[in-house]
């Protein structure tokens, strides 16, 4: 592997992950529960919350990518501009201001407008944290090196995403009945502040290794439109293994956001723990499986192709949530309930693999692109797969808040904030739909992902092939694109 950036820059980078993590996770683990059990919303209403708001946002990528890869455009700058809006706006979210409002559309209207500017703010931190890659290193292996540290940090930021809300119960006694209500909101304020100074660190790191995009030489540049950026993105979705790419995205990440945000319900009514004591057993499980999983992804990645490492270890987690069904959330060994460990863990191989791997993956359609039409678009290729991964995650989490009302779930008249947050379910249907939330119809989604990502053409070898080509191109030699066929 050829090295071109110091370790210190290369981990300042890193820890940028938490800024997004912390707010994705949060969100994507406890918005849902929130909604439901704080604010008294439905959960058919709450889970079309969430998806009207992360497919707003889906919308704006393009537009947000296609901006941030036009020249002059800094991306450190809109990170740092994009930090303190989306710490302010995400502790605004997590308030109990919709408790005591008996209208249900009344509060479906106000978290939706606050949903949406969360996601927006976001975008603008992540497209060009995410997209930067491209621009720093266009070498293989370093690429994945810089995701996996990335990713290996990322496993910590998911665990305070989940284990900090995860005390909200605890927070409310201490707070008292006045305050109870607004817990979360004083758990996203403490991530907010880790966000913004962990946000600023990385957006330093980027100082001297990273530049913006020259001006063109005449000084005149492109005018930005809707159409023009859609037309951008039209170029990228004309691209051969771009199909196959954007399908693996989009149903891992509605299978994975369908367990996530089921957490909650399967640790109380599936396997049958207290909520205090189980979910700290869930988040410790899944973040140590990420921790562990991502170095030996990378090492497999390294020793064959990110291709292969995905497929096998995504295999790995299907049958592990297949296996889960079978035995049942349940089973007991005395009075340990094994499953959870041993069902975050499976959650934890998916998800450190598909971070891990993802975006490096999407980075060689930069080369691709570039070599058919003379553009780089980092930060359009890297908000394709963000377009689509928002949408499979809302799409996840929708399905969630419906298959729990199809399987007649509704705490909308329960009193929003009371001792009684969480109350077990006691009805065997609803139980058994919680259960299949969590295994096996996320395992059917993520099966159809590796059927996806076994049919995405861009392999090491290819990738080599292409990169030696695209290199004689840009000195105006001469090429071949023998061994190519697959992706032109």
């Amino acid at each position: 592997m050829k090295n071109t950036l110091p370790k210190k820059k290369k981990l300042g980078y890193a820890f940028g992950i938490f800024t997004e993590s912390l707010v994705y996770n949060m969100f994507y683990t406890y918005y849902l529960t929130f909604l439901i059990e704080m604010v008294g919303i439905r959960p058919s209403y709450a889970s079309i919350i969430i998806f009207i708001s992360i497919a707003w946002d889906a919308v704006t990528d393009p537009i947000i990518g296609n901006y941030t890869d036009r020249p002059g455009v800094d991306k450190r700058k809109m990170m740092k501009v994009s930090i303190l809006p989306l710490a302010v706006v995400f502790i605004v979210a997590w308030t109990s201001i919709g408790a005591g409002i008996s209208s249900q559309l009344i509060k479906v209207l106000v978290y939706t407008v606050i949903s949406m500017l969360i996601w927006i703010f976001y975008t603008m931190y992540s497209i060009p944290y995410y997209a930067v890659v491209a621009e720093l290193t266009e070498d293989y292996d370093e690429r994945t090196a810089i995701r996996s540290l990335s990713s290996f940090l990322n496993a910590a930021a998911v665990g305070l995403g989940n284990i900090l809300p995860a005390l909200v119960p605890t927070i409310a006694i201490l707070v008292g009945e006045k305050y109870q209500k607004n817990s979360y909101a004083v758990v996203a304020a403490i991530i907010s502040i880790l966000a913004v100074v962990l946000g600023f660190i990385c957006c330093k790191s980027l100082e001297g290794i990273y530049t913006p995009k020259p001006l063109p030489a005449d000084g005149i540049i492109e005018k930005m439109t809707i159409k023009k950026t859609f037309k951008s993105f039209g170029h990228i979705l004309r691209l051969r293994p771009t199909k196959w790419f954007l399908i693996f995205v989009f149903c891992f990440l509605a299978g994975s956001s369908m367990i996530q945000a089921n957490l909650t319900y399967m640790v109380i009514d599936c396997i049958g723990m207290e909520y205090d004591t189980g979910i700290v057993f869930v988040i410790i499980s899944l973040v140590i499986s990420m921790a562990v999983v991502v170095p030996i992804v990378e090492k497999v990645a390294e020793k064959t192709d990110r291709r292969t490492a995905t497929i096998i270890f995504l295999s790995i987690a299907v049958a592990g949530e297949i296996i889960i069904k079978l035995i049942g959330l349940d089973v007991q060994i005395g009075s340990f309930k094994p499953m959870c460990v041993i069902a975050p863990a499976v959650l934890g191989i998916g998800s450190g693999t598909f971070w891990t791997l993802f975006y490096s993956m999407g980075y060689d359609l930069v080369e691709l692109n570039e070599f058919k039409t003379g553009r780089r678009k980092e930060s359009t290729i890297t908000a394709l797969p963000q377009f689509v991964q928002k949408f499979g995650s809302a799409f996840g989490i929708l399905m969630a808040g419906q298959l729990l009302a199809l399987y007649g779930y509704d705490s909308s008249n329960d009193v929003a904030g009371n001792e009684a947050l969480f109350t077990k379910v006691t009805d065997a249907k609803i139980v058994n739909g919680m259960e299949n939330i969590s295994t096996v119809i996320p395992a059917v989604l993520i099966i159809i992902a590796v059927v996806c990502i076994s049919l995405y053409p861009m392999t090491r070898k290819r990738v080599a092939l292409l990169n030696d080509a695209l290199s004689k191109k840009r000195n105006g030699e001469e090429y071949s694109t023998e061994g190519l066929e697959r992706l032109l």
